[in-house]
C-alpha cells in the first residue's frame, strides 16, 4: 500500500521549483538583475502618469501616454526580434539597459526644474518604449537557451515571481515617495537601479546567434511572422493576451478611480494589488511544473482577469475593489505562465528572437491601446463604467477566441509536434555545451 504524503510533503509540492536557479548561473544573474531593474522601472511607471496628472488634471492626457508609446513599441519590437537572432543577445541587453538608465536621468533632471515641462515626459515615454522593444526579444529569447527544456515551466514561474516582487514594492513605495519626497526622488531611485543592473548584465556570458549572424531585415521579420501565423496555438496566445489587455487594462485611470471612491490613500495599493495576487499564485506554483495542458492556463487565466476587473469597476467599496484587483492579478499570472511556457516549449532556437519580438507586441501593444481606451472612455462615460465594461468585453472576447482556435485548448506538451521538436533541439544544444572527457 502506497503511503499517503505528509502535510509537509504536500506543502513542499506547492512551493516554486528552484531547478533553474540551481542549474544555470546566467539564470541567477538575470533573475537578480531583473528584480533590481523592475523595482526601479515600477517607481518610474507610477511617477510618470502621476506627474502628467498633476500637470494637466486630464484622464485623456494620461491615457495619451499609451498612444505615444505604441508606434515605437511596434517598430522596435519587431526590429528587436530580428536583432536578437542576428547579434549577441548579451550586448543588446547591456546597451538597451544603459539607454533606459539615461532616459531615467532625463526624467530626474526635468522633475528637478522649478517648472517641470510636459513634453519631455511624452518624449521619454516613447524612448523607453523603443528601448524596451529592442531589449525584450533578446531577454526572452535568451531564457530558452540558458535553461534546460524540462525546466522552462519552472523558469517562467520564477521569472513571474521576480516581476511581481518589483511590481508590489515599486508601486507601493512609489506612491509614498512621490507623495512625501516628490517625483524627482522616485526618478533618482530609478537611475540608481539601472546603474546596478548594467553592472550585473556585464557579467552575463556571451550569447551569439544560433546561426551565422545576418543583418536584421524585413524578410527575416516576415519569416518569423509566417511561422507564427501557421501555428494556431501561438496565434491563440497572442490574440487572447492582446484582447484581454486592450479591454481590461484600467491602470492608467487608477488615480481617477481612487478620487471617485474618495480613497486617494489607496492609489499605491491599487497598483500593487494585482501583483499581490500574482505573487500568491507564484509562491504556490510548484504544481504548475507538472502540468502539460498550458493552453488551458491561457484561456482560464484571461477569463478570470476579465471577470475580476469587471467586478472591480462595479463595486463602490474600496476594499472590495482591492480584493477584485488581487484576484485579477492571480488570473493574469496563470495566463502568463501558460503563454511563456508554450512559447519556450515550441519555438525553434533559430526563430526565437523574431518570435520574441512578436511576443513583445502581444503583451505590450494591448496594454498601450488599453490605456488609450480606458482614458478616452473614462472621459466619456465615467471612470467606473470604463473599468467594468472593459472587463465584460474581455470575457466575451476570450470566449470567442477560444472557440475560434480550439488547438490552444487541446495543447499538450507531451504530444504537440513543435514541443517535441524543440525538446530534441534543446537536448542537443545541452549535449554540445557539456564538458567532455
Amino acid at each position: 500500500m502506497t503511503p499517503r504524503p505528509s502535510l509537509a510533503a504536500k506543502v513542499a509540492a506547492l512551493l516554486p521549483d528552484l531547478s533553474p536557479w540551481r542549474s544555470s548561473a546566467d539564470f541567477r544573474l538575470l533573475w537578480v538583475q531583473g528584480i533590481v531593474t523592475y523595482f526601479g522601472s515600477f517607481m518610474a511607471l507610477i511617477a510618470l502618469p502621476l506627474q502628467i496628472k498633476d500637470l494637466t488634471g486630464s484622464p485623456l492626457a494620461v491615457g495619451a501616454m499609451g498612444a505615444v508609446e505604441l508606434v515605437p513599441l511596434v517598430v522596435f519590437g519587431l526590429y528587436g526580434g530580428a536583432l536578437a537572432d542576428a547579434a549577441d543577445r548579451r550586448k543588446v541587453i547591456l546597451a538597451t539597459e544603459a539607454g533606459l538608465g539615461l532616459l531615467a536621468l532625463v526624467l530626474l533632471v526635468n522633475a528637478a526644474l522649478p517648472d517641470p515641462m510636459l513634453w519631455p515626459l511624452y518624449v521619454v515615454a516613447g524612448g523607453v518604449s523603443a528601448l524596451a522593444g529592442l531589449q525584450r526579444p533578446a531577454l526572452d529569447s535568451l531564457m530558452a537557451r540558458i535553461v534546460p527544456h524540462d525546466q522552462l515551466g519552472a523558469a517562467a514561474a520564477l521569472n513571474s515571481l521576480r516581476w511581481q516582487a518589483g511590481a508590489i514594492l515599486g508601486p507601493a513605495l512609489a506612491g509614498l515617495v512621490v507623495a512625501y519626497a516628490g517625483h524627482a526622488t522616485a526618478y533618482a531611485v530609478t537611475v540608481v537601479t539601472f546603474a546596478v543592473s548594467v553592472v550585473l548584465c556585464r557579467r552575463l556570458a556571451p550569447a551569439p546567434p544560433a546561426e551565422k549572424g545576418t543583418k536584421p531585415s524585413l524578410r527575416g521579420i516576415a519569416e518569423g511572422a509566417r511561422y507564427a501565423w501557421s501555428r494556431p496555438v501561438l496565434l491563440g496566445t497572442y490574440a487572447i493576451d492582446m484582447a484581454a489587455m486592450f479591454f481590461a487594462f484600467p491602470n492608467t485611470i487608477f488615480p481617477f478611480l481612487a478620487d471617485e471612491l474618495d480613497a486617494e490613500w489607496s492609489l499605491g495599493l491599487m497598483y500593487a494589488a494585482g501583483s499581490v495576487g500574482s505573487l500568491v499564485l507564484g509562491l504556490t506554483s510548484g504544481w504548475t511544473a507538472r502540468v502539460r495542458r498550458h493552453g488551458l492556463f491561457v484561456v482560464f487565466g484571461a477569463a478570470v482577469w476579465g471577470l475580476a476587473i469587471a467586478a472591480a469597476g462595479w463595486f463602490g467599496d474600496i476594499w472590495l475593489v482591492l480584493i477584485c484587483l488581487t484576484v485579477a492579478g492571480a488570473g493574469d499570472m496563470l495566463s502568463g505562465l501558460g503563454r511563456s511556457t508554450i512559447w519556450n516549449q515550441t519555438i525553434p532556437e533559430e526563430l526565437r528572437g523574431r518570435l520574441a519580438g512578436i511576443e513583445v507586441l502581444s503583451y505590450s501593444v494591448g496594454p498601450q491601446l488599453g490605456q488609450v481606451r480606458a482614458g478616452g472612455m473614462a472621459g466619456w462615460t465615467g471612470t467606473r463604467t470604463a473599468v467594468w465594461s472593459g472587463g465584460v468585453a474581455c470575457v466575451a472576447s476570450v470566449a470567442l477566441l477560444a472557440a475560434a482556435l480550439p488547438k490552444l485548448l487541446t495543447y499538450d506538451s507531451e504530444t504537440d509536434e513543435d514541443a517535441l521538436r524543440r525538446r530534441a533541439q534543446s537536448e542537443e544544444t545541452l549535449r554540445a555545451a557539456a564538458p567532455t572527457g
